[in-house]
């Protein structure tokens, strides 16, 4: 049994070992109590001296600083009590106790004990003598553990924060020699001091952001300041010992004397600022002025997407911009004085907005956006002029000069809706066209019939009317009048303009007529964008409503109803077309543009959901394969075309131009419509369609489809090897699925044989780098394709029985269409094999085709001259 000893005797050298511990643990402890005995008195400290730092007895009375400073050491006195009372040395006992107690097993406690019995028994010695060992290994292990400095539950309203914090805003803004000013406000200083002494700050404008600077810690020579800045000085001693010699604050009239022991002015201009005396000093100060702020036009204003005006601006100043305006101003010299305009206009005020500034970032240089919307002012779409002016802190203008353009606003391109807009405006100019302006509206409504689409919108436009007369015919239109009247005319134009139309397609045509009508009149590229948009909705609702009829009426198909022969157009495909047509606009080919809406419109009207019965097995499997024949014709093209445009860029770095990527088609082929899927087209089979709706189909664009792309973004002959061997392979396995014998089928297979091989050729000639015969190989494969399809046509048409095409009720025919036309109204191209692959040469899109193969061989002549091949060159980027 043991015994512990009754204290620990600090030189037991079984504690050797532990000596570095012991002492890191005992001045640990010391630490807490210090911390706990004299944050008061400390936090009082860090006080006393931020105020000192930072001026504060400088600004105030001298009897407030005095009694502040008897406060403070009362209560540094009162705090250093406290904590000499609450501090207790810690012994050397209380730090072993802590450092055994971070052990398991109190390993040091057993250490120090004694054998209290048992110690003559020799087995008894050498047991406790093991025990001391282990107990002696274990001690080693001790390691000092970390000081409690929290004292939370001491200071619950962390006063000691406060106090540094206040510290390090004087240690960061303030000065510690400002100590020394203390001197100067004790009794009998003034005697007491050798000589005079002064001290200055300067405190820059507070836009400026600049900290103030305390003047005394400024070398003689050059000094430069702010313009405005604050220059503030005290003299201390006898008066007269120090003076002011200064020529920066460019005062006149009645001065300070010059002996003043407490002297402000403001820095104006540069000049010289002396302090004349017993340890007095010059400087020579260079003003950095402060610029007036900048302020211009960034760009011309455009439409936003609802209809509001986007005009960007940029502005800068040296310390900020934080404020300004817009003044647009009606510019009379650059309007059309016609119809309603030609009368002098009522007066009316400019327009006055506060000037954007950004919400987040810096002011001092900035571009961003006038964003309003002046649909329904009656400047809309007139000629104004746009004059910003910016200001900055220090109250200081820019102006930029004035800037001409249109007040961008929403537009109409519905013809009725428009000339009701245009009366508005008119009665807006000035009400003295209130006459002219109800004789229009009479004659508009004289013949509502094929003008007014619905009975509700005349009647509108009448009782309008009605009231307008009345005003007249009581003497004048008054101004409440008039904004009533012209309030009841945008409202009606813009019910003419976007309608309450139940009918979807009607709807629909709607859209589509007032593209086109934007199209005409050269609307701007953001108001086709934004009608091109409610036409990508209104052909939707129209599709929901085709589909919702269809449920109705019990004609939904499901996925395993839906006959195989029936060519089908999705809705992506849809999207796709309308893809091609906004592309067209972007580019500036309007008219291309417009044909390819009317053919749009003309599919869309066409189109029907109906229920279709199941053919015939063998009329499916030729129908699936003649599709799928027809795909890989199309990326065939995709290939040669890409193949062609890389064959360009290697003799012209500016083949490029023209290219846009809004019309990748899935396969690659660009600037060819949706030919590439095989569903984009018009005319009577994918390669047609591409041209069509091409706009020539130019096949010197095009772009990387589904294969890899180069550093350039286009493919590089490796990619197209890889997908010529893969579209090599699907065709083996297509010309291995045909379903037709006899001579039909073998000479289908044939052709896909030569076909096959022609692409290896191809293939071996692209990964060889040989872009030309790769070219002539594709030619002949695709030629080979199209005399497979022929054939595969004519085996079809000789399997078809009689009287089969008349039994397939209910598949998809337009309104009186004629036979083989698919549920758009337009040739399938599956009942003949050639009218899938080329246009009809008797056509004019045929002789545009032949015309277009023609330029393509030609600039492929290597035996023509370089301008000939260059001018070839430059028909394929313009058309």
């Amino acid at each position: 049994m043991a015994a512990s000893d009754a204290a620990f005797p600090k030189a037991d050298p079984r504690l050797k070992p532990l000596r570095w511990p012991l002492r890191l643990t005992r001045a640990g402890m010391i630490a807490e109590q210090l911390l706990r005995a004299l944050w008061p008195a400390a936090s009082v400290l860090m006080l006393a001296l931020a105020a000192v730092m930072l001026g504060l007895h400088d600004e105030l009375p001298v009897e407030l600083v005095w009694s502040g400073a008897v406060l403070s050491a009362l209560a540094l006195g009162l705090a250093l009590i406290w904590g000499i009372k609450r501090f207790s040395w810690p012994s050397h006992a209380s730090a072993l106790a802590r450092l055994d107690a971070t052990l398991p097993g109190r390993p040091v406690s057993a250490l120090l004990d004694s054998q209290a019995i048992g110690a003559s028994d020799p087995a008894s010695a050498a047991l406790w003598q093991a025990h001391q060992r282990r107990m002696a290994t274990a001690a080693r292990q001790a390691r000092a553990p970390s000081p409690n400095l929290k004292i939370a539950a001491a200071d619950p309203f962390a006063l000691r924060y406060m106090a540094l914090l206040a510290l390090v805003v004087a240690l960061v803004f303030g000065s510690f020699w400002r100590v020394s000013s203390l001197s100067g406000m004790t009794p009998g200083a003034a005697s007491a001091m050798n000589g005079p002494t002064w001290e200055g700050w300067i405190a820059p404008p507070r836009y400026t952001g600049l900290p103030v600077l305390y003047l005394n810690d400024q070398p003689a020579g050059e000094l430069t300041l702010p313009e405005g800045s604050q220059i503030t000085l005290r003299f201390y001693g006898e008066i007269g010992a120090l003076t002011l010699d200064e020529t920066v604050s460019a005062r006149t009239g009645e001065l300070p004397p010059a002996t003043d022991p407490q002297q402000e002015f403001e820095v104006r201009q540069e000049g010289q600022l002396a302090i004349a005396g017993q340890g007095g000093r010059d400087w020579q100060v260079t003003v950095t002025p402060d610029a007036p702020p900048a302020v211009a036009v960034a760009g011309a204003p455009d439409l936003g997407p609802e209809g509001a005006l986007n005009l960007p601006f940029a502005a800068q100043d040296d310390y900020g911009v934080v404020g300004g305006t817009v003044r647009i101003s009606l510019d009379l010299a650059a309007l059309d004085r016609r119809h309603g305009l030609q009368i002098d206009p009522d007066p009316r005020e400019d327009i006055v907005l506060d000037l954007p500034l950004p919400l987040t970032g810096g002011r001092s240089d900035f571009t961003e956006r006038l964003i309003e919307d002046f649909s329904q002012h009656p400047w809309a779409n007139l000629p104004v002029t746009y004059t910003f002016t910016a200001q900055d802190a220090a109250g200081q203008s820019g102006t930029a000069a004035p800037f001409g353009a249109p007040l961008t606003a929403r537009r109409f391109f519905d013809p009725l809706a428009a000339s009701v807009a245009e009366q508005r405006r008119d009665i807006l100019w000035a009400r003295a066209n209130a006459p002219r302006v109800a004789q229009i509206l009479r004659a508009v409504s004289h013949r509502p019939d094929g003008i007014f689409r619905d009975a509700g919108s005349y009647l509108r436009l009448r009782g309008i009317l009605r009231r307008l007369e009345s005003h007249l015919a009581a003497g004048a239109l008054t101004s409440p009048a008039q904004e009533d009247i012209a309030a009841a005319l945008w409202d009606l134009a813009i019910a003419l303009e976007e309608g309450d139309v139940g009918d979807a397609l009607e709807r629909m045509k709607r859209a589509q007529e007032r593209l086109s009508q934007a199209m005409r009149e050269g609307a701007s590229d953001q108001e086709i964008a934004r009608l091109m948009q409610e036409l990508r909705e209104a052909t939707d609702d129209y599709l929901r409503q085709l589909q919702r009829q269809a449920e109705q009426n019990g004609e939904m198909m499901e996925p395993g109803e839906m006959p195989e022969d029936m060519m089908q157009l999705s809705q992506d495909d849809l999207q796709a077309m309308m893809d091609r047509i906004q592309e067209l606009m972007e580019q500036g080919r309007m008219a291309e543009a417009e044909q390819a809406l009317r053919e749009f419109q003309q599919m869309m009207e066409n189109m029907r959901m109906t229920r279709g019965q199941q053919g015939q097995q063998g009329g499916d499997q030729g129908r699936q394969a003649m599709e799928g024949l027809a795909e890989t014709l199309r990326e065939q093209q995709g290939l040669s075309d890409q193949a062609f445009r890389d064959l360009q860029e290697q003799f012209n770095s500016d083949a490029q131009r023209g290219q846009s990527q809004g019309n990748e088609g899935r396969n690659g082929g660009q600037g060819r419509g949706q030919s590439h899927d095989g569903t984009g087209g018009t005319g009577e089979g994918g390669e047609q369609s591409g041209q069509q709706q091409g706009g020539g189909g130019d096949p010197g664009q095009s772009q990387p489809g589904q294969g890899g792309s180069g550093a350039d973004g286009n493919p590089s002959a490796g990619d197209l090897a890889q997908r010529q061997q893969a579209l090599r392979n699907e065709l083996e396995r297509q010309r291995d699925g045909l379903p037709f014998g006899g001579e039909e089928g073998r000479n289908a297979r044939d052709a896909l044989d030569r076909a096959g091989r022609a692409m290896e050729g191809a293939e071996e000639s692209l990964r060889n780098g040989d872009l030309a015969e790769a070219i002539d190989q594709q030619s002949d494969a695709m030629e080979a394709l199209r005399e497979g399809m022929r054939s595969l046509g004519e085996a079809m048409a000789q399997r078809q029985q009689p009287g089969q095409n008349q039994g397939q009720q209910g598949q998809a025919q337009p309104n009186g269409s004629a036979e083989g036309l698919d549920p758009l109204g337009r040739a399938s191209g599956m009942d003949n094999g050639d009218r899938g692959a080329v246009p009809d040469r008797g056509s004019a899109h045929g002789r545009a085709w032949d015309l277009l193969e023609e330029i393509r061989r030609r600039s492929q002549d290597r035996s023509r001259s370089e301008e000939e091949r260059n001018y070839l060159q430059r028909l394929f980027d313009r058309f």
